[in-house]
Order: C-alpha cells, then sequence, then structure tokens
C-alpha cells in the first residue's frame, strides 16, 4: 500500500529544482558534483539550471552544457551574457537544451522556448525571457511571454510551465509574476546572483522568487573576485578584467512542487547548499 501511495503521488505530482546563475569553475565543479546524488536522493523530476556564467564567468561553452546536461540538468538558460562565447551562436542551434532569451529579434539563433517531458512523464515547457530595465533593450518581454501563453495552455497542451526571468530590476520581476499568476507554474527571476527571501505562492497558484541567487562563491562581488570591482568603485577606470572568484561555492535555487492535474504550484521553497551561506533544504523533500 505505501508503495503505491507513493507511485500516486509521484505521477501526480512534479518535483523540480532551478538553480541560479552557475559562475567560473567552482560553480560549475559544486553542480557536476552534487546534482546527480541530488536527484537521486530526492527522486527529482526535472532539473533547470541557468549557465549564462558558466565558462569563466561570461558566456557558456558546448563541452560545458555537455557536462551540466550529462551530470543530469534537463534544461539550461541564458541571459543577457549568451553570447559571450562566440561558439555559442553555432552550437545552441543543435542543442536544444540549451535557451536563450524569447525576446531577442527575430533571425537570432536559438531558441527562448521549448516543450521537454519531465522524468515523471510531464509534459513542461521552459520560457527564458530578458528584462529591459538596466538592459539591453530587447523586444518587450511581456508581449513575448503573453504569445507563448496563448499557444500553451496548462493542463491542454503541457502539464508544467517555468519562466527564467532574466532581468535587473526587481519591480519588472514582480511586475512579470503577477502578469502570468494562474497560467505558469513557477517564475524564476535571475542575473542579480543575491537570493531574496520572497519565495512565496501568488494568489492564482504561481510560485515566484524574485532572485534565486547563483551557483558560485559569495565570497566576492556577485561571483569575480573583489579586487577588480572594488578597483573601479574606487577609482572609476579599471585596471584588469572581471575574473570569477575560486572561493567555496554554494548552490543556489529553489524547489517546488507542482500539481500536474492543474499545473500550479504546491510548495514552494529555497535551497542551498555548501560554501559560505546557511544551507536550506525543503521540508517537503
Amino acid at each position: 500500500m505505501e508503495k503505491k501511495e507513493k507511485d500516486k503521488e509521484k505521477k501526480e505530482s512534479l518535483r523540480l529544482l532551478f538553480l541560479g546563475d552557475v559562475v567560473g569553475r567552482c560553480g560549475r565543479e559544486a553542480v557536476l558534483r552534487h546534482l546527480p546524488a541530488l536527484i537521486e536522493t530526492h527522486r527529482l523530476d526535472f532539473v533547470i539550471i541557468n549557465v549564462e556564467n558558466a565558462a569563466g564567468g561570461f558566456g557558456v561553452t558546448e563541452d560545458i552544457c555537455r557536462q551540466i546536461c550529462d551530470a543530469g540538468a534537463d534544461v539550461l538558460s541564458g541571459g543577457n551574457h549568451i553570447w559571450d562565447r562566440r561558439e555559442a551562436l553555432v552550437f545552441i542551434e543543435r542543442e536544444t537544451r540549451l535557451l536563450r532569451p524569447l525576446n531577442f529579434p527575430p533571425g537570432t539563433p536559438g531558441r527562448g522556448v521549448a516543450l521537454f517531458q519531465a522524468r515523471n512523464g510531464a509534459r513542461v515547457l521552459v520560457i527564458n525571457i530578458m528584462g529591459r530595465i538596466f538592459m539591453d533593450p530587447l523586444d518587450d518581454p511581456f508581449a513575448a511571454v503573453e504569445r507563448e501563453l496563448a499557444r500553451y495552455r496548462l493542463g491542454k497542451n503541457v502539464d508544467v510551465v517555468v519562466i527564467d526571468f532574466h532581468a535587473e530590476a526587481t519591480s519588472e520581476k514582480q511586475a512579470m509574476a503577477y502578469f502570468v499568476d494562474g497560467n505558469v507554474s513557477l517564475i524564476v527571476g535571475t542575473h542579480t546572483h543575491v537570493p531574496t527571501a520572497d519565495h512565496r505562492i501568488l494568489t492564482n497558484g504561481t510560485a515566484f522568487v524574485t532572485d534565486v541567487g547563483m551557483c558560485g562563491t559569495y565570497d566576492s562581488v556577485i561571483g569575480m573576485d573583489k579586487e577588480e570591482p572594488l578597483h573601479r568603485f574606487l577609482h572609476k577606470i579599471p585596471s584588469g578584467r572581471f575574473e570569477p572568484s575560486e572561493g567555496p561555492a554554494t548552490l543556489s535555487g529553489v524547489a517546488v512542487d507542482v500539481d500536474v492535474r492543474t499545473g500550479l504550484a504546491q510548495k514552494i521553497a529555497p535551497f542551498r547548499l555548501g560554501g559560505l551561506l546557511e544551507d536550506a533544504f525543503p521540508a517537503f523533500w
């Protein structure tokens, strides 16, 4: 009876982990070291990881994408640094698990939305979108999301919808969350590399957090070695390149339990492991 109940619970819910921006080698190594065991131990159905800073803090390579997917990631999302490694303009066409922001101009290589199958069989739509406040002036993210949500409906042709909103301004992220509330399972803010404490389920059932933070060392300035950012703040001129810090890494993200029957979130909790921040594990794991 106990096994039947667990199988029923597994079928009717989806256990999802979203990890924030992977920054540099220490962030990558932490993901590769911990992710396989996390998936097996906690029976994770779907894993999304933002990788736009994974290669030396700027961009991502095909080899890094392959390593992280081999470790268990189902989808890799991007942001404003997605093209920092020029090879991404080519390999993104064949690497269907790597997304770039949907609201780049028409004709941009790659895709900003795709449909995937979770380990429990659920149909999961993932949308990668980028904000415009204090960011590059891309196409309207609200209109772009609205078009996709007109095509894909929870409980109709998809079971779960997740949005990675890569944006600087907290106001823009919160406004987008209310805009999609009830039509997506989870909307996660990325980009600032600092986790916020406002994770919650909105009125109409969408899980939301303004920013999930990063997978990297917090003994840094948003993942970068402290010396160069400090120099630029103090002297207003660069003295060298930004380099990712190599301190102890924290995996930072959120865990969400989604009711596959409705596509709406049942639970959301912060996830943090290792490094300088206090560990945080979802009680429902």
